[in-house]
């Protein structure tokens, strides 16, 4: 293999992929990054037992071809050397890189020896083609819910279903749920991607991105990102029948500012570190006030209290940390705050009439 890229191109697509290298694996070659050509184009790519991260960039082809690199070694040297051309040249095994006054031999392993990338079969999958701002809300909303306890796999992604003529995201660890109404759709699909290749969806995305598709095969998935693509497994299983847990009954309800209730909750959190985060509310009707209390056993306590437009009277006690991640993601200038008893689950929502996200967190035992 010869050939010629620029530096920037390069150093981008290796940037993006090879984060999907550095993972743990028992097979050393995934520890590398695929360079092989395809047509006119060099293709960049990378894999785990999870998912395969791919890139095209455009290069001047002398001789096809192929090998594969350390991912680490190979990435930090193209990113370290000055903008502009770079030839790439493969001699048994070994890619030999110049650029300008840089000269480097890296040894490598033959690209045969390297797993076949996953595809996608097009014809049969579902499609979706989601706006950037969208797809970028939507998954940090739910992700935040989502276990990271391996013990319970189906709850270490978020499920991506149709109800009725929409598609719904949502995430649960067992103590908080988050569900989120994306687009309009008459396809049906019920799956669960892994968070970890959720973020590497988002970690792939920039500013400039146009759009985000997804196709849905089986099992696995795949996103395109600008000149990107990750493909990865879908998580086995049945995502459990959360709708249960939403709220029918409006109960006891607080409209709150977003900023200010953030901030008394943050303030409270202070106080809370030595009691596993918990944290008292109490609304008011009668005064029309929202008040969060919370007791450090040896540092002391807080109350804060905020106005409010609240609607009945109750308290119910909270995981303050929770509290505060679901606020992080509301994006609304008022939040809904409502319960309808110390013990049944707290729903938040942004303060409109067409409410897309809702976030349930469930209550502590005080």
């Amino acid at each position: 293999m010869e050939l010629s890229v620029r530096q920037e191109n390069l150093a981008k697509a290796l940037s993006a992929v090879g984060r999907v290298a550095t993972g743990r694996t028992e097979l050393p070659i995934l520890h590398n990054i695929l360079l092989r050509t395809d047509g006119s184009r060099l293709l960049v790519a990378a894999m785990n037992m999870e998912l395969a991260s791919q890139q095209y960039i455009g290069a001047k082809i002398t001789h096809p071809g192929g090998i594969t690199v350390p991912a680490r070694l190979v990435t930090d040297f193209v990113t370290s050397v000055p903008k502009g051309h770079m030839t790439l040249r493969v001699s048994h095994d070994h890619l030999h890189i110049e650029a300008g006054g840089y000269s480097s031999t890296i040894n490598g392993v033959t690209a045969d020896d390297f797993p076949e990338l996953p595809s996608v079969d097009e014809a049969a999958a579902i499609s979706y083609t989601l706006a950037p701002q969208d797809f970028k809300q939507a998954v940090q909303q739910t992700i935040i819910t989502t276990s990271s306890d391996g013990t319970r796999p189906v709850l270490t992604g978020v499920y991506w279903h149709t109800e009725g003529d929409h598609l719904y995201l949502a995430g649960t660890d067992g103590y908080r749920l988050a569900q989120r109404r994306l687009v309009a759709t008459t396809s049906q699909v019920a799956a669960i991607i892994p968070t970890s290749s959720l973020q590497e969806v988002l970690r792939t995305m920039t500013d400039s991105t146009a759009q985000v598709d997804v196709l849905f095969d089986g099992m696995q998935v795949r996103f395109t990102v600008d000149e990107a693509q990750i493909t990865s497994q879908l998580v086995d299983g049945a995502f459990p029948p959360y709708q249960q847990l939403m709220p029918t009954e409006p109960g006891t309800h607080a409209t709150i500012a977003t900023d200010e209730f953030s901030r008394i909750v943050k303030v409270a959190g202070l106080f809370a570190r030595d009691s596993g985060g918990s944290v008292t509310i109490t609304l008011d009707e009668d005064a029309q006030t929202v008040s969060l209390h919370s007791v450090a056993s040896e540092l002391g306590e807080n109350t804060s209290t905020t106005q409010a437009e609240v609607v009945g009277s109750g308290v119910v006690t909270l995981n303050s940390r929770y509290l505060a991640e679901a606020l992080n993601v509301i994006d609304a200038p008022a939040v809904r705050f409502s319960f309808s008893g110390k013990l049944a689950p707290t729903l938040l929502t942004a303060d409109t009439q067409d409410i897309d996200y809702k976030h349930i967190i469930m209550p502590l035992k005080s």
